[in-house]
C-alpha cells in the first residue's frame, strides 16, 4: 500500500508543479515521474533546512510539489 500511495501522491505533485511551473514542464507523464522523484527531493530538502510542513496527505503533497517544481527548474535550465 505504501508503493501505490507514494505513486498516487507523486503523480499529484507532479501534475500540481507542472501548473505551477509555466513553460518548464515536460509534458503529463514525465512530470509524474518527476513528482515522484520530487518527493524524494522534497523531503530530503525540508529534512536538511530543518523545515516541516502539514502533517498528512496535503503535507505529502505540498513537499512533493515544491520538490518537483525544484526539479523542474534545474532541468529547465539544462533544456535551453
Amino acid at each position: 500500500m505504501g508503493l501505490l500511495y507514494s505513486l498516487l501522491i507523486g503523480a499529484i505533485a507532479g501534475w500540481l508543479a507542472g501548473k505551477l511551473m509555466k513553460g518548464g514542464g515536460f509534458g503529463l507523464l514525465l512530470n509524474i515521474v518527476l513528482g515522484i522523484i520530487g518527493g524524494i527531493v522534497g523531503n530530503w530538502l525540508f529534512a536538511t533546512l530543518g523545515i516541516s510542513l502539514l502533517d498528512g496527505i496535503i503535507g505529502d503533497i505540498l513537499t512533493g510539489a515544491i520538490g518537483a517544481s525544484v526539479i523542474l527548474f534545474v532541468a529547465g535550465l539544462f533544456k535551453k
